[in-house]
Order: C-alpha cells, then sequence, then structure tokens
C-alpha cells in the first residue's frame, strides 16, 4: 500500500476541531455538549447580509476574478480607511476565509526549510499551513503568569539566523485574547526593518478591543509598511464563519504577483459568499456596538467565574473572545476528552480546546485550555458551573 506524505504524517491535529467525534458520540447518548472549543458566534448576522442573500437573483453562479470581485475590494479600501489603513484596491486579494489568506501568504513568500518566529500560544493553523508550505515555525513562549504579554523582543533575536523569513502575530490574539502594545509593536517593526524580514499580521478580531486604546495596525507601523503582510476575515465580526471570505492586503509586489498565481490556481474564491460580505461591510454602527458590548459582559462574567474556581486562573483577555485559562488537571487533551466520553452533569457537559494544540513543543500547555465566551451568559453560567463539578470529579486533579 502506499504511504502518504510526510507532511500528512506532519500535519496536526486541530486543537479546536480533533475531539468533535467524541462530542457527537455525546450528543447521540442525549448529551447536550455546550461549545466553548471553537470561535463559533451565537449573535445574529447582521440583518443587511441576510436580506443581500435573499436578493440573489442571479441565473448563473459563475466564476469570480481570482483576486475577488472588484466592488467587494472597493468597499474593504474605504472599510480599512475607518482605521487609518491605507491601502489600494490592488493592494487586496480576496480569499476563502482568512486561514486560505495565511495558506496563500506563506506559500508565497516561504521556501521549503524557511523559519519564521511565531509567539505562542498561537492560533494552530499557523503550525499547519507552515508544514504545508515546507517552513519551520520558531516559537517564543509567553506565560500565562505574566498575561500573556510578548516575550522580551531579545528572546524574537536571539531566534533569527539566516534561514529566518518573517515574524507572525495575531491582534488581537486567538487564543489567548492578548492585544498588544504600541511599544511592543515597535519593537518588532524595529526587528522586521533590520533584518528585512516578513510582518505576518493576523487583524481579524480588530473590532474587538477592549482597552479603550486606539487599534494599532501592522500597516500603522513606520519603514516597514511593504514588509507587512496583513490577514484578515469577514467571519467573526459580522458572525459569518460558514461564508468564507477573507483577504490577504500587501503593498509588496513580488508577494502580490506570487500570491495571484495561487490564486489562480485554486480558480476563485466564493461568489454568493464575496457578494454577502459585500453588503456586511454597510452593517449599521449600531450592531457592531450591540455586539462590542455583548463580548463585553459575556468576557468579564466568564474570567470572574473560571477564577472564583478552585485551582483555576485565567488572565483577563483585552481582545478577541477567547481567553486561556490554567486548571488543576494533569493533562489537558486527556481532561477534555474524559469531559465528552466518561462525564456529565445533569445530562450536560462542555467542549474545550486543549491549549497544548497552540504550542509547538511537546508538553507545553498541557495543564490550559482555550475557552471562547460564544455563548450568551445563560448559557456561559451553565458551562461553568459544569466545569466546577467536573473539576471536583475529575479523577487527575493535581490539588
Amino acid at each position: 500500500m502506499p504511504k502518504i506524505s510526510g507532511r500528512g504524517f506532519a500535519m496536526p491535529q486541530s486543537p479546536i476541531r480533533k475531539l468533535a467525534p467524541l462530542a457527537d458520540k455525546a450528543k447521540a447518548r442525549g448529551v447536550k455538549v455546550y461549545h466553548l472549543n471553537i470561535g463559533q458566534p451565537d449573535v445574529a448576522t447582521p440583518p443587511i447580509a441576510l436580506e443581500a442573500l435573499k436578493n440573489i437573483n442571479l441565473k448563473i453562479f459563475e466564476y469570480s476574478p481570482s483576486d475577488g470581485l472588484l466592488s467587494l475590494r472597493q468597499k474593504l479600501v474605504q472599510y480599512y480607511a475607518k482605521f487609518n489603513i491605507n491601502v489600494a484596491v490592488e493592494d487586496i486579494i480576496i480569499t476563502a476565509g482568512g486561514s486560505e489568506a495565511v495558506n496563500i501568504a506563506f506559500l508565497s513568500c516561504l521556501d521549503p526549510d524557511d523559519e519564521i518566529i511565531v509567539p505562542e500560544p498561537a492560533y494552530a493553523n499557523y503550525t499547519a499551513f507552515a508544514i504545508g508550505s515546507g517552513a519551520i515555525v520558531r516559537p517564543v513562549v509567553s506565560s500565562i503568569d505574566e498575561g500573556f504579554r510578548l516575550p522580551s523582543i531579545d528572546k524574537f533575536e536571539e531566534l533569527i539566523t539566516p534561514r529566518t523569513k518573517g515574524i507572525m502575530i495575531c491582534n488581537p490574539n486567538n487564543p489567548t485574547g492578548y492585544l498588544y502594545t504600541h511599544s511592543e509593536l515597535n519593537k518588532i517593526r524595529d526587528l522586521i526593518k533590520k533584518y528585512d524580514l516578513f510582518l505576518f499580521s493576523d487583524e481579524v478580531y480588530r473590532e474587538f478591543c477592549y482597552t479603550g486604546a486606539p487599534y494599532i495596525s501592522a500597516f500603522h507601523l513606520k519603514g516597514i509598511e511593504h514588509n507587512v503582510v496583513l490577514i484578515d476575515s469577514f467571519s467573526k465580526r459580522y458572525s459569518e464563519t460558514g461564508l468564507r471570505v477573507g483577504a490577504l492586503v500587501t503593498k509588496n509586489e513580488e508577494v502580490k504577483r506570487s500570491a495571484i498565481k495561487f490564486c489562480q490556481a485554486r480558480l476563485s474564491p466564493p461568489l454568493i459568499g464575496q457578494m454577502i460580505a459585500e453588503a456586511s461591510l454597510d452593517t449599521p454602527e449600531e450592531y457592531m456596538l450591540d455586539v462590542y458590548n455583548e463580548y463585553v459582559e459575556r468576557r468579564k462574567f466568564m474570567i470572574d467565574e473560571l477564577n472564583r474556581i478552585p485551582g483555576v486562573y485565567s488572565p483577563i483577555p483585552m481582545g478577541a473572545f477567547y481567553t486561556v485559562a490554567r486548571l488543576p488537571i494533569d493533562d489537558s487533551d486527556r481532561f477534555c476528552e474524559w469531559l465528552l466520553s466518561d462525564f456529565q452533569y445533569e445530562g450536560q457537559t462542555i467542549m474545550m480546546a486543549p491549549a497544548s494544540g497552540f504550542y509547538t513543543n511537546k508538553g507545553v500547555g498541557r495543564n490550559e485550555v482555550r475557552l471562547a465566551y460564544v455563548l450568551n451568559i445563560e448559557e456561559l453560567a451553565k458551562a461553568m458551573q459544569i466545569l466546577r463539578v467536573a473539576l471536583e470529579q475529575y479523577p487527575h486533579r493535581t490539588i
């Protein structure tokens, strides 16, 4: 029998989705599962987007241009301008979600055995797409005890070799909810400039910053405008994860020429998704403010509840809608599996993402989990009660 590729063997399972079969089995047994594992908002998609879907009256669902609908890219220019991100239509390439934007960015910029530096814990697909491009992730690990703040820039510089091609950041961060400061970003900028590296910047959660300070994009960092490859998505800000519409944004002409060839190879991004995404850019500010305020309330509620459970600690996330919590357990993978296969409380259980999957090095994050506060407060209250009881009953509790 022929063997699969080495990349296939090396490709990590998603910590967010790998336990889905256990969740399905639990549901089949009649157990209600509260999903804290995935960034799937329960807030309603904007009415303007739903109305656009109803009004689509095409006779043929044809290919769109490989770089995306011109009208969508034109409206995105206006959207970015609201955040003082000054880009042209030609700088925007529409992708099938933010994940494809990361994949195409890596394929366009990284050769096999090139290295990228990634602050961890980090979105697991960065490692997956690096493996797919043959590149190597060099992690800089942040600490939960320090609120996952950016490690010293010296830690980054220690990792730079002749094979280093870039730094990948997510701001606000998934999975920690950490929001980089202007000072931290300026230090990264100086390193990018010093070694002439790419700065891959995932900014899909820009609407969800809770400090009150102005949002800082990689495009705001002076002197590296042509080093930046920005990753964006409609999925989270408009509760449109199933549309699969994102964007790769860069002023670097070589990157654009490379990226469009990969886009042509996959033909085109989703036509219907783009049409709905374009309408979504006209979403009223009232909707965005209501969603923002809802997440602020959910964040406060869940973090307060987590830190009231004996042995549990979570720093306060300042962005996105996730947090990483430390639990009094031996192994988060085993605990999260146990929740779905061997535990229930009043016919209910919870699904979380083991944080070990957000680190490159084995053994790191073994007593941490990522939780998404994407459920309403009533359901979050039930989920936190279930977690409290589960930790009391877990046979491998550490304290």
